[in-house]
């Protein structure tokens, strides 16, 4: 399994500012407003519902980036080779061996153990489509690591976006879930159709709990 440098590379504090303004000013454009409250640990696992559209990947770069939120995402290992590794780095980017799925929620626990400062952002739904359970992987990298899950939701009727309860995983699933499908509770978004239902593999297998080796992710 292979995870990246300890420290990860930020951009310079002025383009930082800069981004900041531009992200603020397009959120106002189009109307839409957010709530930001982050855990005082300086490492977590974000998750972001409902996913109906490719806008929301959208909306939470924009607002991440408008509270001075530096998010950080995963990707395959030929990302990180050659010139561009360098620039992956920079924009957030964590190198993990996703050969196999119990690799990837093992390198991401293991990239936690090895940054000083991560904000792992996942999206536990997998695909905009309508799906009948959230895939695992975040909640076992999140209770692998011992850290919090940050919980995102965007609702597009009123166009705001709320990243403010932090969820620290306990093992039990259900219980942990229980606090999560409230948390989501009418929350709709660009496509209240494709929303899936918020429970995971777990929660029907209860023997995916053993390892920390969920099946779907």
């Amino acid at each position: 399994m292979t995870t990246q440098a300890k420290k990860l590379a930020k951009p310079p504090a002025a383009y930082a500012r800069i981004i900041r303004g531009l992200c603020s000013w397009l959120l106002r454009r189009g109307g839409w407003t957010y709530h930001f409250k982050l855990p005082e640990s300086p490492k977590y696992v974000i998750i972001g519902a409902p996913h109906t559209s490719n806008w929301d990947f959208v909306l939470m770069f924009l607002v991440s980036r408008a509270a001075g939120l530096r998010v950080n995402w995963v990707g395959k290992d030929s990302l990180f080779k050659g010139p561009m590794g360098n620039f992956m780095h920079w924009l957030g980017g964590v190198r993990v061996n996703r050969s196999s799925r119990n690799n990837f929620v093992q390198a991401a626990i293991q990239a936690f153990e090895e940054n000083e400062e991560l904000h792992l952002i996942l999206a536990p739904e997998g695909t905009r489509s309508k799906t009948g359970h959230w895939k695992s992987g975040f909640y076992f990298i999140a209770l692998g690591a011992r850290v919090p899950i940050l919980l995102a939701a965007v609702d597009f009727p009123s166009r705001h976006l709320q990243v403010d309860f932090a969820l620290m995983p306990t093992g039990n699933v259900k219980a942990d879930m229980d606090i999560v499908r409230a948390y989501y509770a009418g929350k709709r978004g660009k496509f209240p159709d494709q929303q899936g239902e918020i429970r995971l593999q777990a929660e029907i297998e209860p023997d995916q709990q053993e390892g920390l080796q969920p099946k779907d992710e």
